[in-house]
């Protein structure tokens, strides 16, 4: 609930930031908008967006950790249904892909879990909304495309997105492993907080570089135009085959909606 109501500081930094620098008239209204409509929400705890996502969680399991009873994935789809009825969040999960029927507590949420050394379980919430989650992309290029193939594909599935993912826009970008660990890295990037670069010192500038190409295709806030295309551009790697280089885009709203908590 607090996920989707309450806008993350380093968003409202970022945000903030636009309005300063945005510059387009217009395009500075609309960021001094999306920061009113924040406000508003955290208030009056109600969503900043009307689409509250579908549930995605990355969850770190300590090794020493003994879970009892349910298993955590039944704990944390109870936790989504509960939370999504009691909040008044809007249910866009559907049963199937095909017969659309809708399971009305918006569950089951997507889960990803990965072991590590310890005695905690770390949760990270990201609702996804599908109007920025329809514009991403994966795509095998050739190991001989190199970092321009790379930037290249980021900033033309960027292009192709338009105004549809409600700019501006937070860019994760996935590279390496294979086809589906790739998309996996690029939305788990998402959770990274923007104002925190990758911390090899080649991708965080990389990172920056593409949030400059990306701020000059000139969609703006809201695809009014201007210089506040994307917030931030994050990149997460991973080894892959030497015949390989999968890279996948998945592209958030300005609202970069997650939360993290540990047991």
């Amino acid at each position: 609930m607090s996920a989707n109501c309450r806008l993350n500081s380093d968003i409202r930094r970022a945000l903030e930031a636009g309005v300063k620098t945005e510059q387009s008239e217009v395009s500075r209204g609309i960021l001094e908008k999306l920061l009113q409509n924040a406000d508003i929400a955290g208030r009056k705890e109600v969503p900043i967006c009307q689409d509250t996502g579908m549930a995605v969680f990355f969850i770190e399991i300590g090794n020493e950790v003994l879970v009892e009873g349910e298993t955590i994935g039944d704990a944390v789809n109870r936790g989504v249904a509960e939370g999504y009825t009691e909040g008044y969040l809007r249910k866009s999960v559907v049963r199937d892909p095909l017969d659309r029927v809708n399971t009305k507590d918006n569950t089951p949420a997507v889960i990803y879990y990965d072991i590590v050394k310890g005695d905690k379980i770390k949760l990270t919430f990201a609702p996804k909304g599908f109007g920025s989650e329809n514009k991403g992309g994966v795509k095998m290029l050739n190991p001989s495309d190199g970092v321009d193939g790379v930037i290249d594909f980021v900033v033309e599935t960027v292009r192709k997105a338009g105004a549809n993912p409600c700019p501006p826009m937070v860019v994760g970008v996935g590279i390496g492993g294979t086809m589906d660990k790739a998309a996996v890295l690029s939305k788990k990037a998402l959770t990274r907080d923007i104002d925190v670069r990758n911390e090899k010192p080649y991708y965080a500038e990389l990172e920056e570089r593409l949030l400059e190409r990306i701020n000059l295709l000139g969609i703006g806030p809201q695809g009014m135009g201007g210089t506040t295309t994307a917030l931030a551009v994050n990149i997460e790697t991973y080894p892959t085959h030497i015949a390989g280089l999968p890279v996948a885009v998945n592209i958030n709203c300005h609202v970069a909606r997650h939360a993290v908590r540990e047991i």
